[in-house]
């Protein structure tokens, strides 16, 4: 199967139709497509024409995801397909996510095939990444279904740039999510994005107070664009005041990519200077990422300042974590753990699912 009828559409009166996936509300005439070139108007219908196919199927550590919260130390099977809503001029996925190329989809697999994959493979969750899995919502929430369906657990990672209907049944069926809080102003989005910033924030809101879905976020600094104090205090104490204090926030490195290839890589020091802002604002769990900074990975614990799971890069090399508590003091940490941390390690293994 390479398309489906795509759900969240309606005709409008001039005889487009137009989708109600996300907030750009593409009005297509026949043949056209969306923005995200993945959903398609054929005849009298929105079609995704990716639904089965996918760039390609790896086994991953959790933490790069990046999530810190979520059975640390496991694997987890991520896939992605190609398009994206937003357009991100610093995109690090954009032969993925920009793609126009649809033989580069090579691998194709059903639902229930990637479901009977994770399992064969030991992972504890699929995740949807590399591209955004709001343009693949229906593959996507068939696949999380022949997951459930198997004890297999769900991810999405995000830049959370959808409307509420299809919000409210795409996490319905997903376990967790990390979130790309790209920067904290409109005009970042809408000069780098093509996008705003209000969406996202909803949908932090959604899922953090609305939801049993297991959130962080992850904000990628890029020098001059989105680092200054005076943004990030804002980012950290929105995130503090409207989400709380329990909500892991990563600060992560950008490198030169895609249409941004004069702009300098992240400074570590940039990354240490946003997350000391994050830590003043009262928020327990902040990381540093794309960087070795072994502290900046580490889980503490907020009552005794213990080391709870200490990380080196995506490996765990101590865990003092007792049922989802501090060992040392007994403190409840929030997320999602087995009774011990895993060892999956900072492997990437290709994986090959047939249809």
């Amino acid at each position: 199967m390479t398309e489906a009828s795509a759900r969240w559409w309606h005709a409008t009166d001039d005889g487009r139709l137009q989708c109600d996936l996300c907030p750009r509300d593409c009005r297509l005439h026949d043949g056209q497509r969306g923005m995200c070139f993945v959903r398609a108007r054929q005849g009298d219908q929105i079609v995704l024409t990716t639904y089965g196919r996918s760039s390609g199927f790896a086994l991953d550590p959790i933490e790069k995801k990046p999530l810190n919260h979520f059975y640390p130390g496991t694997s987890v099977l991520s896939f992605g397909t190609a398009g994206c809503n937003l357009a991100c001029k610093f995109c690090q996925n954009w032969d993925i996510s920009k793609s126009r190329e649809m033989d580069r989809l090579a691998d194709r697999a059903a639902p229930e095939a990637i479901a009977e994959a994770a399992r064969a493979a030991g992972a504890a969750s699929v995740a949807f990444t590399y591209n955004d899995p709001t343009i693949f919502a229906e593959y996507a929430m068939d696949t999380a279904d022949a997951c459930h369906a198997l004890g297999v657990k769900t991810v999405a990672v995000t830049a959370g740039y959808i409307h509420a209907a299809p919000r409210r049944e795409l996490y319905a069926r997903m376990d967790a999510a990390n979130v790309d809080l790209k920067a904290f102003t409109d005009q970042f989005y809408h000069r780098q994005c093509a996008a705003h910033l209000e969406p996202v924030k909803d949908t932090l809101r959604y899922l953090v107070h609305e939801t049993d879905v297991w959130t962080e976020i992850t904000t990628l600094l890029i020098p001059g664009l989105n680092d200054s104090d005076a943004e990030l205090t804002e980012l950290v104490e929105w995130v503090a005041g409207d989400l709380g204090l329990d909500v892991p926030l990563h600060f992560t490195a950008f490198h030169p990519d895609y249409r941004m290839l004069d702009t300098p890589p992240t400074p570590p020091a940039t990354l240490r200077r946003a997350r000391a802002i994050g830590l003043r604002a009262g928020l327990r769990y902040v990381y540093t990422g794309n960087v070795h900074d072994r502290d900046g990975g580490t889980t503490r614990c907020p009552s005794c300042g213990a080391a709870v799971i200490e990380r080196d890069w995506h490996d765990i090399v101590a865990a003092h974590i007792d049922r989802g508590a501090c060992a040392a003091c007994g403190t409840a940490i929030p997320g999602r753990f087995s009774d011990t941390a895993g060892s999956f390690g900072r492997r990437r293994m290709r994986v090959v699912i047939g249809a």
